[in-house]
């Protein structure tokens, strides 16, 4: 959930970091964040990446999404893709 903005790794997590603070104390939405600054297509949608199953996403952010209850926002998940904070709403 970040655009590319030429981040080392350590700053990307930090910027997570700082975004998921601001969920978490009500200053800001998932979906307002991941709309306004993910470089992944489903920012168009809020973050939403709609319904998928096991086997259908990398490893480390599959585990990470299916350990979550409904509304609970992960820590930030590194994949091959990047890092990424995640939200599961179903």
């Amino acid at each position: 959930m970040l655009q590319s903005q030429c981040l080392t790794k350590e700053e990307a997590i930090e910027l997570l970091q700082s975004y998921r603070k601001q969920i978490q104390e009500g200053t800001e939405t998932f979906e307002a964040l991941a709309s306004k600054f993910s470089d992944c297509s489903s920012a168009k949608r809020g973050g939403d990446l709609g319904p998928f199953g096991k086997g259908q996403m990398q490893r480390a952010f599959e585990t990470a999404a299916f350990a979550l209850e409904v509304g609970q926002l992960s820590d930030v998940v590194e994949t091959d893709s990047g890092v990424h904070i995640i939200k599961r709403t179903a």
